[in-house]
Formats: C-alpha cells, sequence, structure tokens
C-alpha cells in the first residue's frame, strides 16, 4: 500500500529466532488495531511468543500467550475494514479472530493471496521487502518472537484514539 502525503509512518520490527521481519504499519486503515499492537509491543507482551499456528501455503500465525490458538490478552475489540484494502497480494499482516469483532492479540502474515479472509479479518499492515517475507516464509511452528520493536511517531496515533488508548491503559496497567 503506498502511503499518502500526511499519513502516519508506523513499522514493526519483529525479531524472530529465523531472523527479522519488518513490517509497514497501517494506521491509517485500521488505527485502533494498530495501537492495540503497538501497547501490546511496547508493553513486551509479544516478547518469547512463539508461533502457534502455521500453514504452509497460507500462513503464519501468533500472539497467543498460551500457544494454544485460544489465548489472548483478556479483552476483545472490534473489526477495522476499507473498501479495498483487501487479501489480493502475500505478506499481509492482519489479526486472527474467532468470528466478527473478537479481535484481541493473535496475528497472522500471509505467505499467499487469500481472498477469501476478505472483510474477515483486519489488514494493519504488509511486509517490507522480499527479505522480510523470504523470514515468514520460513517460520515453522514453534519458532519464537524474541521482541518486538515499534518505529515511528506513537505518539500521534495515541492522540488520535485517546478513548481506546486510555481502556488499554486501564486493563493492562501501563
Amino acid at each position: 500500500m503506498k502511503r499518502k502525503e500526511g499519513e502516519m509512518s508506523l513499522q514493526a520490527i519483529i525479531k524472530t529466532n529465523k531472523g527479522e521481519i519488518k513490517l509497514n504499519l497501517f494506521p491509517d486503515v485500521a488505527p485502533i488495531t494498530v495501537l492495540n499492537f503497538v501497547t501490546l509491543a511496547k508493553t513486551g507482551y509479544y516478547n518469547g511468543l512463539k508461533f502457534h499456528r502455521v500453514i504452509e501455503n497460507f500462513m503464519i500465525q501468533g500472539g497467543d500467550p498460551t500457544g494454544t490458538g485460544a489465548g489472548g490478552p483478556g479483552y476483545q475489540f472490534g473489526d477495522e475494514f476499507k473498501e479495498g484494502v483487501v487479501f489480493n497480494k502475500k505478506g499481509l499482516f492482519a489479526m486472527a479472530n474467532a468470528g466478527p469483532n473478537t479481535n484481541g492479540s493473535q496475528f497472522f502474515i500471509t505467505h499467499v493471496p487469500t481472498e477469501w479472509l476478505n472483510y474477515k479479518h483486519t489488514i494493519f499492515g504488509e511486509v517490507v521487502s522480499q527479505k522480510d517475507q523470504d523470514v515468514v516464509d520460513s517460520i515453522k511452528q514453534g519458532d519464537t518472537m524474541n521482541e518486538v520493536v515499534i518505529v515511528g511517531d506513537v505518539d500521534k496515533l495515541i492522540e488520535e484514539n485517546k478513548e481506546f488508548y486510555t481502556q488499554l491503559k486501564n486493563f493492562l496497567k501501563i
């Protein structure tokens, strides 16, 4: 996705045991989802978690502290869909969920286009380069996220989404 003039620039770097995955985040498409991910990352929530679900030629999934696919942060929030932001290419970063408006902490990154997921999972970023996609493609079930680093103007995102951020802070006790 090309960034428009004036749009926020945020990146996440997922440092795994297989290498780094750099992601451009989409705060102008899915601000609540990006703020949730960024806040969890900055608290160290994802550090040490495993990729608990990996399906060849589909996606890698992580973000569950229980490692079972049933865990999350203890809260849920709504979907954010934008017309035209669809699963039409590999390397898309999206929320895993258990149905409409059940987003928490779990995410996935695609290996291939997955159009059947359109408007069912919030897309909130994409891999930066083929090098990053190669790391995604090398991940196996049980591989680890050592750390998630956020780069960019988080303050502007917080300012524009104060109410949700206040709820996150209260829930996460930060």
